[in-house]
């Protein structure tokens, strides 16, 4: 049940040990959160870390997990994922269309933590020819649209460089053309890019591998109903297809993959205190991910952990208005690690290392808020940057120069203001404090420091900073008018409060004793990081580990 990564997964890895699988999804197309999102996958001890010579250790890589998840340290799920992560990276390098690269410098997101690394953990599928799907690339969900560059994906690390560096380097100037034109090329020929990057890729390459077995993607397919015996064993499901429900029978198991609950109120009121009418909340999660998986879970006895720290991985994300009048979820990944760019609250202040993980600057976004609006603060922030830093970096979904950007001013989406005291009046901060603030910051940036909240001070910071600014990639005044701000909400990029499961994928009942016949990987199961945000992938590395998990032991194998 379930298209994304947790799912394809676990067909492609029981399709070759030759059970019979279907891939029930609800939506029009497959693919999931994973088809909109970065696509990283977090697993320690990966086969392209060993082979670019990093050093890891399953010891070390625990000793890491246990800080970052504390009291809700899960032993026994946290070791088999240890030890089957490399063992899954193996297989599906081995046997499958799935390639992985290597990111050199994607350091954990607390690399001084014990047992954190500076890089080696996170690794993201090999960009990918859409032509050879054929004509199932029309069922590929595409990426999240606000992330490209008007539907053309853009890798991270050297890629995106030269997008930032187009108007200061011939060769990042003729490197971009390229690419624009194959793109044009593309659209033109078959209505969307066919160079699939990011977790369009890691989707597009699992669809491929099931495609390959024989696997059929059932889609506009929800299952409606887990079908049980007399002893309580999850015997099938009823899959209501479009031309009517199938009951499907499952001699070995049914898988929940279905993503999460991003997308439905009712759960989001109970779990995330942000949003306590369950609609402040933002999501960049498909409409789907409304918490089916979870409610058939319950249904059949499964239980849902709510006692973690945090519900969802956060992020930060902006609404740009769309051409048909909606807005459009923008998660700010890269641009807040930038120098010439700080966040604030409505106070004027800043309120955090601004390159610290998108789940930690959430974490300080709600409690200063709360701080500063008691009960009924709304959380809310803002990134402000000068003219200098807004047209190199960008800022939200402004792209930096020669993008023009009027029109999103227009739109109200970017604030400009000539000073930094009209920038405050016009987003309702407090501008001498704000002018404070921003005097302050610049009295230490000139000299790459930032004393108060240390930005640029970690790998991981450093990781997304600008290379080519010294002494440090992240800092930098705010000096040249005028000044830019957009506003950012509290999102998700996935939620961690899942059903119970064992080391075996197996969900478990109020006594803690698995459901026969039942299973759940992905966003369905309960995080094994405590609610906590270790390093970059850690919802699709643990997603593609268990459904592996799932696969071999419904198949009753070890290897």
């Amino acid at each position: 049940m379930g298209s994304g990564a947790g799912g394809l997964a676990t067909a492609v890895a029981a399709a070759h040990r030759k059970l019979q699988v279907v891939v029930a999804e609800k939506e029009p197309v497959f693919g999931g959160t994973t088809a909109r999102s970065g696509g990283w996958l977090w697993i320690p001890n990966n086969g392209p870390a060993k082979r670019a010579g990093i050093q890891d250790s399953v010891e070390q890589a625990t000793t890491y997990l246990r800080h970052e998840a504390g009291a809700h340290f899960d032993a026994a799920r946290v070791a088999a994922f240890l030890e089957a992560g490399p063992k899954a990276v193996e297989f599906f390098e081995t046997h499958t269309a799935l390639v992985f690269d290597l990111g050199p410098t994607f350091a954990d997101y607390h690399p001084t933590a014990p047992g954190g690394m500076d890089a080696g953990r996170s690794i993201v599928a090999r960009p990918f020819d859409g032509r050879e799907l054929g004509k199932e690339i029309k069922r590929l969900r595409p990426p999240l649209w606000e992330i490209t560059m008007l539907g053309m994906m853009i890798g991270s690390g050297k890629e995106l460089l030269h997008f930032f560096n187009i108007t200061r380097s011939p060769v990042s100037a003729f490197f971009v053309v390229g690419l624009v034109a194959k793109y044009a090329r593309d659209v033109l020929l078959h209505g969307r890019a066919m160079r699939l990057m990011n977790g369009n890729a890691l989707v597009a390459r699992l669809a491929k591998s099931c495609f390959n077995q024989g696997v059929p993607i059932w889609t506009s397919s929800p299952v409606q109903q887990l079908v049980r015996n007399a002893q309580g064993v999850v015997t099938g499901a009823i899959v209501n297809r479009p031309d009517g429900p199938v009951h499907l029978s499952a001699r070995r198991g049914v898988v929940l993959a279905a993503g999460g609950f991003a997308q439905d109120p009712v759960r989001r009121k109970q779990l995330m205190p942000h949003a306590p009418s369950g609609y402040e909340h933002i999501s960049p999660a498909p409409p789907g991910n409304t918490g089916d998986g979870l409610r058939l879970g319950e249904r059949v006895g499964g239980t849902v952990q709510t006692t973690l720290p945090h519900a969802a991985a956060w992020v930060p994300i902006s609404r740009p208005p769309r051409g048909d009048g909606t807005l459009g979820t923008f998660p700010h990944f890269v641009d807040r690690s930038k120098p010439g760019v700080i966040a604030i609250t409505r106070s004027g202040r800043r309120f955090v290392n601004e390159a610290q993980s998108y789940h930690d600057f959430c974490q300080a976004m709600v409690q200063r808020c709360q701080q500063e609006g008691g009960e009924d603060a709304e959380h809310a922030a803002w990134f402000v940057a000068d003219h200098k830093a807004f047209r190199r970096y960008g800022l939200g979904y402004a792209k930096p120069s020669p993008v023009p950007y009027q029109r999103l001013i227009r739109q109200g989406y970017l604030i400009q203001g000539q000073t930094l005291q009209h920038l405050a009046q016009q987003i309702g901060a407090n501008a001498e404090q704000l002018e404070q603030t921003v005097a302050n910051f610049n009295q230490h940036a000139a000299q790459g420091l930032d004393p108060e909240f240390g930005k640029g001070s970690t790998a991981y910071n450093r990781s997304l900073g600008d290379p080519t600014h010294h002494p440090n990639p992240c800092v930098a005044p705010l000096a040249q008018a005028p000044f830019y701000a957009v506003r950012v909400y509290v999102g998700d990029l996935g939620t961690f409060a899942g059903l119970r499961t064992n080391e075996h994928a197996q969900v478990l009942n109020a006594n803690g004793q698995p459901i026969g016949g039942l299973y759940a990987a992905g966003n369905d199961a309960a995080s094994i990081m405590g609610g906590n945000y270790p390093g970059g992938g850690i919802t699709l590395g643990p997603a593609v580990t268990f459904g592996y998990i799932a696969a071999r032991h419904m198949a009753q194998v070890t290897d």
